[in-house]
């Protein structure tokens, strides 16, 4: 990771009752690390997620959870400011980032993706979509 992108890191939330998305991406919207923690041990696993990373803001999606997120994100990372985005459709875009990040292989690929089930929960990737559409608006 170069100085540049250190310095403009932003922590993507997807928030929900039991399991809240996670996601560090740079200015550019690149992916650089991705995480879906449990909601009730949230400080624990964010604090061992962003260890050793200097974050310029905190992009948190406005549905399910957030304000009481937000809250406890803001007692951890109190320096950092925390920005909401609209949430609406989140996991149908995530769906698609997963697609485009991990493209179906052999057979599945013949196989329409609304079709396929993707192998891994998308909360993380509903995090980096919150991040882009914030960035999209700067």
């Amino acid at each position: 990771m170069t100085k540049a992108e250190i310095m403009t890191l932003y922590l993507g939330v997807d928030p929900g009752r039991s399991k809240t998305g996670l996601a560090l991406v740079n200015a550019e919207g690149k992916i650089l690390r991705l995480c879906i923690a449990r909601t009730a041990s949230l400080a624990k696993e964010l604090r061992d997620f962003c260890k050793d990373t200097a974050l310029k803001a905190v992009i948190i999606g406005n549905g399910t959870h957030s304000q009481n997120i937000a809250q406890e994100i803001k007692q951890l990372l109190p320096e950092l400011p925390v920005h909401f985005v609209e949430e609406a459709y989140s996991t149908e875009a995530a769906r698609r980032l997963y697609w485009e990040e991990n493209p179906p292989k052999g057979w599945r690929r013949l196989v329409p993706l609304g079709l396929l089930v993707p192998s891994e929960e998308l909360d993380a990737y509903a995090a980096v979509v919150q991040v882009r559409r914030w960035l999209e608006k700067c």
